[in-house]
């Protein structure tokens, strides 16, 4: 498995591994599932797979990572052991691979011990630019966190994962990467619908890409524990790596313990960084469909790609998540109060390294002012107004009338989100006549049989009182149109389009793969010869498996 008697390229990358040079590692070797004490993480070498083959990757990760965007083209040997070292069949020089010990609370309640049962990072590089990244490999066989898994993943969940990384970053929403995508050659045993019938699937893995794969739970392990030391160590490890500003003059490198003020500041960072993080994902539609603390990243990225989703006919109650359906406690209008319900889980975990609680209870009581702050910025800017109009208290109300009426009258009729903010910038502002009026955003309902009298009339008005504000803000159409079509995205991953890639990769045709990365690459350009998939979700796709709702089985 660790052949280095060629030069591959991929054994010059620089591997620094702070995770697991400076944290505590499990003495234990076995991979058997178990509980792990008193270790930030568990060494242990993916699972052999029997055939590799690539079938789509990202050339901005690739460049990031110091390799060819289109990785050698002409050399067959470099691409295949590319092949071989991301589905986990090869190590690279230096690599150090291993599964994160975490904990975290599922659907609210308690789950104890959980960690990466199906991911298995290879270790920390160091970029060509000074960039500390981690590469994991999720789908890449047992660890000790696996809790009677088989720790693989099946080709339409990393599909998703893949495309979705990917997506979410040229939206310009914090997240994750994704460098590539390899299919196993091996079949996956998995029950879609947990309805007693299983069957095999196509085997795939996803590297993963992030400055840090920390998560909550991390911390939450432990805490609850009574593991203090362990604790500290993580803490101050992340402080130290990815928080060093937060640090004094000259203690970045230091031994001596951080301060309770540092930590709490450190607290501080993390609830501004979550808050924006759902601002971001409420600007774009996006529903992540399984907020547990495990999966909330400690740097405020998107984590975890199970079964999330974009809203189509905009529903704030909508969650994408079959286990999720009965409570909808993860669904579309209720993310930010499980952010700060998560964070005040961390904020618990933390308690017993800052005396002064107050000071976390401060941190997480600055949520919902950090998130009203940057929500309001954001709506502003998918309505095409300046920061002028909205710069004082009777701005800002003027704004969260309309916001508030807005969703209100989106939730009249089947209206798709994405469209709609992509028709509302044609809107001239001194357009007369409800007809006229409507006829602009006509494009973004699904039922136009819903359209009536009464209906037609509350949509109407709340675009009058749009144009109005418009108007009173001095902003001019065009530049409008121009602001409006940088936040507000005119291509999204609509499930029925993942669905559709997916079908087709399991066909044996993987182009529609790499075509949707493209056009995902330029989510707010035009690309007319993309139109199709700028439009409404199709109504063959309205309750078709994979299309609007999904399980957590991948």
């Amino acid at each position: 498995m660790n052949d280095h008697s060629a030069d591959h390229p991929l054994d010059r990358l620089t591997f620094t591994n702070r995770f697991t040079t400076e944290l505590p590692a499990d003495p234990d070797t076995r991979v058997a599932p178990r509980q792990v004490t008193g270790a930030a993480f568990s060494r242990v070498t993916p699972s052999p797979v029997s055939a590799p083959t690539l079938l789509a990757h990202s050339p901005e990760v690739a460049e990031m990572l110091g390799l060819p965007a289109q990785l050698w083209p002409d050399d067959p040997t470099a691409l295949d052991d590319f092949a071989q070292v991301f589905a986990g069949n090869r190590l690279p020089a230096g690599a150090d691979p291993h599964a994160m010990a975490y904990a975290g609370h599922q659907f609210g309640n308690w789950a104890g011990q959980l960690g990466d049962g199906r991911a298995i990072a290879l270790g920390e590089i160091l970029t060509p630019s000074g960039e500390h990244l981690t590469l994991q490999l999720k789908g890449s066989g047992l660890t000790p966190y696996s809790r009677g898994a088989d720790g693989l993943a099946v080709l339409r969940s990393s599909v998703r994962e893949f495309l979705c990384s990917e997506a979410m970053h040229h939206l310009g929403v914090p997240t994750t990467r994704a460098l590539s995508l390899v299919l196993t050659g091996d079949k996956v045993v998995r029950d879609m619908f947990y309805d007693g019938n299983p069957k095999p699937e196509l085997g795939a893995i996803v590297c993963r890409v992030a400055p840090s794969f920390i998560r909550f739970g991390n911390f939450q392990l432990p805490a609850s524990r009574d593991d203090l030391d362990l604790l500290r160590q993580l803490v101050e490890f992340t402080i130290r790596s990815h928080f060093p500003e937060l640090l004094p003059v000259g203690a970045v490198g230091g031994d001596k313990p951080i301060s309770a003020e540092v930590i709490a500041a450190w607290f501080t960072e993390v609830v501004r960084r979550t808050a924006q993080l759902i601002v971001e994902w409420t600007r774009v539609g996006f529903v992540h469909g399984v907020m547990n603390t495990d999966n909330l990243s400690i740097l405020g990225l998107t984590i975890d790609y199970g079964p999330y989703g974009w809203l189509d006919d905009f529903d704030p109650d909508w969650t994408p998540n079959t286990t999720d359906a009965g409570h909808r406690r993860y669904r579309f209008g209720q993310q930010a109060n499980i952010a700060h319900w998560n964070l005040a889980q961390l904020g618990s975990a933390l308690v017993p390294l800052v005396a002064e609680v107050e000071l976390l209870q401060a941190a997480l009581d600055r949520f919902p002012s950090e998130y009203q702050r940057a929500a309001e910025a954001m709506m502003a800017a998918k309505l095409g107004l300046p920061e002028a109009a909205v710069d004082d208290e009777a701005g800002r109300q003027t704004l969260r009338d309309l916001q508030t009426e807005l969703w209100r009258v989106l939730t009249l009729a089947e209206t798709d989100m994405t469209i709609f903010y992509r028709r509302l910038a044609d809107l001239p502002s001194d357009l007369d006549g409800r007809h006229e009026r409507m006829a602009v955003i006509a494009d973004a309902y699904y039922r136009p049989e819903q359209l009536d009298t009464d209906t037609i009339a509350q949509i109407d008005q709340w675009l009058v009182a749009y144009q109005a504000q418009v108007r009173a803000s001095g902003c001019d159409d065009r530049s409008r149109r121009q602001a409006m079509n940088t936040v507000n995205p005119k291509y999204v991953l609509r499930n029925y389009l993942a669905q559709l890639a997916i079908d087709a990769a399991e066909s044996g045709d993987h182009s529609m793969i790499a075509e949707l990365l493209d056009v995902l690459r330029f989510p707010y350009d035009e690309q007319p010869e993309h139109e199709a998939w700028a439009g409404r979700r199709p109504d063959w796709a309205r309750s078709r498996p994979g299309c609007s709702m999904l399980s957590c089985s991948s």
